[in-house]
C-alpha cells in the first residue's frame, strides 16, 4: 500500500499534540488526515508537500520531545527508508536527554502508541512506533534489540532482524481497510464520436453556468388519445403518415410558447433575447450519440407537417447525415423517454443558450373519482418536467408556460384553430 503527502498542516519547529492533524495523505481511495500521537516538536518534514509513492512504515517526519532538540535533525535525512531493507549498522553516539524519534506511517490505521504514567527500562529506549507495535506483537524486548537509527532509535527494520535470526517469520500485513486484490477488470474502449463530444461539451457547460430549477405536472392525456385517434384515420383513409404523441406534443409546447413568449428566449450578459420565431428541437438519440434536430416555425406548422419533418430530421440523424441547418437555431426542446421507453418522469438538461427544455414521461391509467362517493373512471395521465433557466423564466413564468401547455394537451381541439 502507498500514498500521497497532499500537504503539512504543521510546519517544522511546531509544538505538536496528540489528536492533532499533521498532515493530509492521498490514499487510492481518499485524502485522510494524519493525527499526532505524541507530544512533542516537529523537528524535521522527511517528505514534503506532494510526496508520492509512501510505503506503509516509511519514516516521512520527525518529532522530539524537547525543543532544544529540534536543531539535532536539522540536516537528516534516512538513506533507506524503514519500509524497506534494514541500514547499515554504524557505531551508536550516545542518545541526546528525552530525545525520541517518532516514525509517522502513512497508514493512519496504525494502532498509537500511549504513554504510561511510570517509566519502565523499556520505555526509555528510543524506538518508533512502530517498530514498538511490532515487538509487542511478536513478544519481543526492546532491551534485546540494538538499533540502527539515528542516535541508536530501534526503527521496524531491527525488530523483522531479530525476529529473522530467532527463525521466526513476520507474517506480512495485509493494508488494513482490504481484503485481497480485486480482479482485473474486463473492458473496452470506445472512442468518443464527434457529436458525443459536442454534446458532452455542452451539457457540462450547462450544468455549470445556468441555474437549473424544475416544475412537474401531470395531464390528463384522454382527449388527446381520441383526437389522435381520429386524426390517424383521416390520414390512413388518405394515404398519409400517421400522427404520434410527440407531434402533438411539439405542437402543443410551440404554441405554449407563443402565448408565453417569456419562455422562448435565451440569457445574455446585458439583456434577455426573447425570440419571435418558434424553433422547437426534438431530440432524437442515435447510435453515435444525442441529436436534436429542429422543426423551424412549429407554432404555424399543421400537425401533418410536423409528424412528416421529425421522421425525415430523425432519419438524417441515424444516418449521420444531418446538415448544419438542420439542428441550428433552434429556440426550446422536447425530449421524450415516456412513449419509447416507458419513462415515467425525468428531468432534462436544458440546451444552451436556450432557458427552457421539456421532458416528457409515459402515460398510464389511473383511478379517478367520480361526483358521488362510489363513482369513479379511468384516465390517462402524461408527467412533464420543465426545466428552466432562473435567470430568465421565474417561477411563475415557468408555471404559466406549463398551464398554457397542459390547457393544449387536454383541450387538443384548441390547437386546431
Amino acid at each position: 500500500m502507498q500514498g500521497n503527502i497532499a500537504r503539512w498542516l504543521k510546519k517544522e519547529g511546531d509544538k505538536v499534540s496528540p489528536g492533532e492533524v499533521l498532515c493530509e495523505v492521498e490514499t487510492d481511495k481518499a485524502t485522510v488526515e494524519m493525527e499526532c500521537m505524541e507530544e512533542g516538536y516537529l523537528a524535521k518534514i522527511v517528505k514534503g508537500d506532494g510526496s508520492k509513492e509512501i510505503k506503509v512504515g516509511e519514516v516521512i517526519a520527525i518529532t522530539v520531545e524537547e525543543e532544544e532538540d529540534i536543531p539535532k535533525f536539522k540536516d537528516y535525512s534516512p538513506s533507506v527508508s524503514d519500509a524497506g531493507a534494514a541500514p547499515a549498522k554504524e557505531p551508536s553516539p550516545p542518545p541526546p536527554p528525552k530525545q525520541e524519534e517518532v516514525e509517522k506511517p502513512i497508514s493512519t490505521s496504525e494502532p498509537k502508541a500511549s504513554k504510561p504514567s511510570a517509566a519502565s527500562p523499556e520505555d526509555r529506549l528510543f524506538a518508533s512506533p512502530v517498530a514498538r507495535n511490532l515487538a509487542e506483537e511478536h513478544n519481543v524486548s526492546l532491551s534485546s534489540i540494538k538499533g540502527t537509527g539515528p542516535n541508536g532509535l530501534i526503527v521496524k527494520a531491527d525488530i523483522e532482524d531479530y525476529l529473522a535470526s530467532r527463525g521466526k517469520e513476520v507474517p506480512a500485513k495485509a493494508p488494513k481497510g482490504k481484503d485481497v486484490a480485486a480482479p482485473a477488470l474486463d473492458y473496452v474502449d470506445i472512442p468518443h464520436s464527434q457529436i458525443r463530444k459536442i454534446t458532452a461539451s455542452r451539457l457540462l457547460f450547462s450544468k455549470q453556468t445556468i441555474p437549473h430549477y424544475y416544475l412537474t405536472v401531470d395531464i390528463c392525456v384522454d382527449n388527446l388519445m381520441g383526437l389522435r385517434n381520429q386524426l390517424n384515420s383521416i390520414q390512413e383513409a388518405s394515404a398519409g403518415k400517421r400522427i404520434s404523441v410527440n407531434d402533438l406534443v411539439i405542437k402543443a409546447a410551440a404554441l405554449a410558447l407563443r402565448k408565453v413568449p417569456r419562455c422562448n428566449s435565451s440569457w445574455a450578459d446585458e439583456y434577455i433575447r426573447q425570440f419571435k420565431n418558434v424553433n422547437i428541437n426534438v431530440a432524437v438519440q442515435t447510435e453515435n450519440g444525442l441529436y436534436v434536430p429542429v422543426i423551424r416555425d412549429a407554432d404555424k406548422k399543421g400537425l401533418s407537417t410536423i409528424a412528416e419533418e421529425v421522421r425525415q430530421l430523425a432519419q438524417k440523424a441515424k444516418d449521420n447525415s444531418l446538415k448544419p441547418q438542420d439542428y441550428e437555431g433552434g429556440t426550446f426542446t422536447v425530449t421524450n423517454l415516456g412513449g419509447p421507453f416507458g419513462i415515467k418522469q425525468f428531468c432534462a438538461i436544458i440546451n444552451p443558450p436556450q432557458s427552457g427544455i421539456l421532458a416528457v414521461g409515459s402515460a398510464e391509467k389511473r383511478v379517478v373519482p367520480g361526483l358521488g362517493p362510489d363513482q369513479y373512471k379511468f384516465s390517462s395521465f402524461m408527467s412533464v418536467t420543465l426545466s428552466c433557466d432562473h435567470r430568465v423564466i421565474d417561477g411563475a413564468i415557468g408555471a404559466e408556460w406549463l398551464k398554457a401547455f397542459k390547457g393544449y394537451i387536454e383541450n387538443p381541439e384548441s390547437m386546431l384553430l
